[in-house]
């Protein structure tokens, strides 16, 4: 059987598609949205690129209805756009909502650690510890986004706080196509990796006031540099397709002159 991405982007019809074997308590269309969130985690189906609903269901083998459960899913997690008379588009890249997905994921991971620290065991920090080495040694985006969530997830875990632990993993799903853009510039992967050591030290000390502030720190430097990336790249974007215009404008007056 085909990976669930294999054959996008879904422009055409993919010959020989299969939905993947669900457990039992996955739905049809939480199988198909959790596959499209993954192609547009990984660069797969880009910004912009258009989500037909037929294309969908002929690759998943599956009639209209589950694909478009699985779009207004995506719509409501904010992976997709959907606009009257053109169907739904991945939703763009915006740098204020980068900010403000870190924004919100440091004042409730600080509180989640907190809760957290005074129940770690041997046994949960061993875990973690794995968990963060994993991190630093991973080299496939796509995997290191995973497991810098399961990383981080292993620090608050002992809280016991379901809600929270709820509200945290929607925040990593909702920034996991922003984190890939971290792992493109090396170097800040570097300080990341540095960041989650300095953490896990704080935590195994059970130094609650230092894993505060340190994991504040790092997800709002997370949250600042995307949006320096986004705004940056929108700008220059932006500069770029001005040029052919200016270049057009002047050779109109040096013609009219």
């Amino acid at each position: 059987m085909r990976h669930a991405t294999d054959g996008f982007p879904l422009s055409e019809a993919v010959s020989g598609a299969l939905l993947p074997v669900a457990t039992p308590r996955e739905s049809t269309s939480r199988v198909i949205a959790e596959a499209l969130r993954t192609a547009i985690v990984d660069g797969t189906l880009a910004p912009g690129a258009p989500l037909r609903q037929d294309a969908i269901a002929r690759h998943f083998s599956v009639s209209a209805i589950p694909v478009r459960e699985a779009l207004r899913q995506l719509e409501s997690e904010g992976w997709a756009k959907a606009a009257v008379h053109k169907g739904a588009t991945v939703a763009p890249l915006s740098a204020n909502e980068a900010r403000e997905i870190y924004e919100i994921r440091s004042a409730l991971e600080s509180l989640a650690i907190g809760l957290a620290i005074p129940n770690h065991t041997a046994a949960t920090l061993r875990e973690a510890a794995s968990l963060c080495r994993a991190a630093e040694l991973e080299a496939d985006p796509s995997k290191y986004v995973a497991r810098n969530v399961a990383f981080h997830t292993s620090l608050y875990a002992p809280a016991g706080r379901p809600q929270l632990e709820e509200m945290i993993g929607m925040l990593h799903r909702r920034g996991e196509r922003y984190l890939r853009l971290k792992f493109g510039l090396p170097s800040y992967k570097g300080e990341s990796d540095n960041d989650h050591v300095a953490l896990l030290d704080a935590v195994q000390r059970r130094d609650t006031a230092a894993a505060q502030t340190l994991v504040a720190a790092h997800l709002l430097g997370t949250g600042e540099l995307l949006y320096r990336f986004l705004t940056e790249r929108a700008q220059a974007e932006a500069a770029l397709a001005n040029q052919p215009k200016t270049r057009a404008r002047r050779t109109r007056t040096t013609h009219g002159n």
